[in-house]
């Protein structure tokens, strides 16, 4: 059985799924696609044997994100739980520049994942090294991002819908888009609004969890 989760902030994936194991009684359940701690939405929870093989065909469709980035400065983990530190809270972005920079992005574009991901280097996950103060050389890789709608601008907050491919990562966009502009950011808030045919609309919550079928 498939159940796409809204996924609360101020917990990890695991520990959504940890929870269905514990509601369920089945150990046997996995998810396609992680959600940083800090970030809410759609969260694809695959019950049972059959449902787990899916993982992988789930995790590569398309993806829509909503973010609130915070302009001039930048965090270490390019998100609000990480090292904040002043960039450049002297240039304040006219809204017809920030729509230059976005519409740059539009297309296929390379970029580097944040040093703080579960990406494995030589079979050790990058946050792992980052946290021992390790420095690895991160391969780009290619991604595409459909759409950037900007929904809301009032400095320094700079509110994107994004419409991307399975890959992407959002931090990294939101930090690339803040150095374009000269400002810096770092992702505020995340919301995975739709992965696939599955949207926020229709997730279920961790209290109100549908009978197994």
């Amino acid at each position: 059985m498939i159940i796409p989760i809204n996924k609360p902030a101020g917990i990890t994936s695991h520990t959504v799924v940890n929870k269905l194991r514990k509601h369920y009684g089945i150990k046997k359940i996995g998810h396609a696609g992680t959600l940083d701690p800090f970030a809410t939405g759609v969260l694809i929870l695959l019950v049972g044997r059959e449902s787990t093989k899916k993982s992988q065909e789930l995790m590569k469709q398309d993806k829509i994100y909503r973010t609130k980035l915070k302009l001039g400065y930048i965090s270490d983990t390019y998100d609000k739980d990480g090292v904040i530190q002043e960039y450049n809270i002297q240039k304040v972005p006219a809204r017809a520049e920030i729509d230059k920079i976005i519409a740059s992005f539009i297309g296929e574009i390379s970029q580097i994942p944040p040093i703080y991901s579960a990406i494995k280097i030589n079979g050790k996950k990058m946050y792992e090294l980052a946290r021992k103060g390790q420095t690895v050389d991160i391969p780009p890789r290619l991604v595409h991002i459909y759409d950037i709608i900007v929904l809301e601008y009032t400095y320094p907050y700079l509110t994107l819908d994004i419409a991307c491919s399975s890959g992407t990562y959002i931090r990294s966009l939101g930090y690339d888009i803040g150095i374009k502009l000269g400002t810096g950011a770092y992702l505020e808030t995340l919301e995975r609004r739709q992965s696939g045919e599955y949207n926020i609309e229709n997730c279920y919550s961790l209290d109100n969890l549908p009978e197994l079928k």
